[in-house]
This record gives structure tokens, C-alpha cells and sequence, in this order.
């Protein structure tokens, strides 16, 4: 459960056994940590002011990684320093009633024997990790909750990429029966969500793999070998979402192409009528005047005649467009 409120912006802290397990602390017993207990982990809600104050006055970091911890807006980075290692990824937004595409971002520092980790929305990923440790399956160690975080953020990032491309196969196959007025603003959606997503997980690729060529105890070969699975995962994702975003361009197209069809199948016919109309109305309006010297003005038979007479024009007219193979 989420207790930042409650702990005034410590929503979870842990000891961790290195089995897997942990033993909650509140703020004194934050305070009150000491390296040889074991790897503290610290899950905090930057945007309280308690939080600000134990950042800048008693973390221990240094300012530029407090600077870093607390940007507004973030994309996904990596900095090593003094200060361990600094890394910023991005998750889909998995909290109800949110967009998956308007991403979260979680802000992580991993020294040998504290991680601290920041949000200001619910990242799933860490009320995983929060689970995983009361049920004791939780990270051994450092690297361990750095590549179980990412694990369980490629996790939802897979899910929710594959979801977009049911969508577009959907939509393209419903591209001749659905109405135009429905799969249009469907279509756009996708792209906006394609743009989105990709905006911070084409970074976030690139985090990872520079994360692979730091030279730093924290990472050892086995955590290497873990890492750059998940890199290539999330290369694999970019690709997804690229491809998804052009799929869903062309099915716009396709979509463009077969209403501009329809519109001109429906102009055609209408300049067929018009042209068969044209000369027939030309006569009618001619005998319609109302002057003198119109021709059966005095015959009973006259409309008789001059209706065979339009009927054969038309008739006639019908005969030329087919024969010409405009029919």
C-alpha cells in the first residue's frame, strides 16, 4: 500500500537481508541505519518536504545529483559519480484512469549499501519489488533491484506495445467496412500514443546500453548479461512502436485512398446523369418559353411526340457512353 501521507513521503524503506527479504523502517530507523545492518532501500515521494530537507541535508548527495533528482521534467538518463550511480527510466503509466502513454518516472541512486528511489506517481514496478521483499523474493543486493526494476518496467512496456498492435491490426482490417468517421480519430489516437511512447523508450534503449559500457563494481558480468537483455528487449520495443506507427499511417492512407474512390465513383455517376439530363432539359426549356411559334402548340399528339423524341435521346445517349465505355 502506498503510505507517503502517512510517513510524510517515505512511502516504503527496508533493510534488506540479502535473501530476498527485508525489514521495514520508518524515518527514525532510517536515521538511525547504519552500512554494516545491510542495504538500505528508500522509496520516496520527492514532492514532500521532508523528502527536499533529508535530500539536501542529510542524504549525503551531492547537489548536482539532487538537482538531478528533482527535475520536473525528466527523461531517461545515467550519471556516475561519487555518488554511485544515478538512473532515470521511464514506465508506462499503469495507475487506473491514466494513458499508458503518459509515462511515469522513476529516479534511482545505487551506491554498495543504500538505493534510493524517487516518484512522484505509482510506479508498479516498485510496489512489485515492495511484494517481492515481504514475500521475501525481493533483490539480493543493489544490481539486483537495478535489473529487477527494469525487468518489471520492460514488463508493462511489452504489454502495453503488444496492445497497440492488436489495435492497428484491427484497424487494419476494418479499414473497408468501418466508418470513416469511427476509424479515423482511432487511427490518430495510435499515432499519438506511437509518438508518446516512443519519445521516452528510444532514450531509455540508449540508457541501457551505455549502462552496459560503465565500468563500475555495482555491475558485475552476470548483472551485464541481465541488463543487455533488456536492453535489446527495449530496442525490440522501439521497433514495435515504429512499425505500429507506419502500419497505422499506411491504414490512413489506405483509408484516404478508398473514400477518394468512393468519392469519385459517386461524381462519375453524377456527371453521367447530368450529361444525359443536359440536352433533354435544353428541349424542354426551349419548348417552355412563352412566345408565340412554338411548334404543336395547336397539335393534340404534340407532348406525345416530343416525350418519344426524349426518350430516344436519351436512349440514344445511353447507347454512346456504353459503346465509348463510359458505362
Amino acid at each position: 500500500m502506498d503510505n507517503a501521507d502517512a510517513n510524510d513521503g517515505l512511502i516504503h524503506a527496508y533493510i534488506l537481508d540479502g535473501r530476498g527479504g527485508g525489514q521495514p523502517v520508518d524515518w527514525a530507523g532510517v536515521q538511525q541505519w547504519t552500512p554494516d545492518q545491510g542495504v538500505l532501500w528508500m522509496h520516496l515521494d520527492y514532492t514532500h518536504p521532508r523528502v527536499q530537507h533529508w535530500l539536501t541535508a542529510e542524504s549525503g548527495l551531492r547537489e548536482l545529483s539532487v538537482d538531478i533528482l528533482n527535475e520536473q521534467d525528466t527523461r531517461p538518463r545515467i550519471l556516475t559519480s561519487d555518488d554511485g550511480l544515478l538512473l532515470i527510466l521511464r514506465g508506462v503509466n499503469c495507475n487506473p484512469g491514466s494513458d499508458p502513454e503518459d509515462m511515469v518516472s522513476l529516479r534511482m541512486n545505487f551506491t554498495p549499501n543504500r538505493i534510493i528511489t524517487m516518484r512522484q506517481r505509482r510506479v508498479m514496478a516498485m510496489e512489485d519489488i515492495h511484494q517481492a521483499v515481504n514475500s521475501r523474493k525481493g533483490p539480493s543486493d543493489p544490481a539486483d533491484f537495478l535489473v529487477m526494476a527494469a525487468e518489471r518496467m520492460a514488463d508493462r512496456m511489452g504489454d502495453v506495445i503488444s496492445d497497440i498492435n492488436d489495435q492497428v491490426d484491427a484497424l487494419e482490417d476494418s479499414v473497408l467496412t468501418a466508418q470513416s468517421d469511427e476509424l479515423r480519430p482511432r487511427l490518430a489516437q495510435t499515432r499519438r500514443q506511437c509518438i508518446s511512447l516512443r519519445r521516452y523508450i528510444a532514450p531509455q534503449r540508449d540508457v541501457l546500453t551505455r549502462l552496459l559500457n560503465e565500468k563500475m563494481a555495482l555491475l558485475d558480468d552476470h548483472t551485464r548479461s541481465r541488463i543487455r537483455e533488456i536492453a535489446e528487449r527495449t530496442a525490440r520495443f522501439v521497433e514495435d512502436i515504429d512499425s505500429a506507427k507506419d502500419r497505422a499511417a499506411i491504414t490512413l492512407e489506405e483509408l484516404d485512398h478508398h473514400l477518394s474512390e468512393q468519392t469519385n465513383r459517386a461524381m462519375y455517376v453524377l456527371a453521367i446523369v447530368t450529361a444525359i439530363f443536359l440536352p433533354l432539359s435544353l428541349l424542354t426549356g426551349l419548348l417552355g418559353i412563352n412566345v408565340g411559334g412554338i411548334p404543336g402548340a395547336e397539335n393534340p399528339s404534340a407532348f406525345i411526340i416530343v416525350s418519344v423524341i426524349l426518350l430516344a435521346i436519351a436512349a440514344g445517349l445511353v447507347w454512346l457512353f456504353k459503346h465509348i465505355r463510359w458505362l
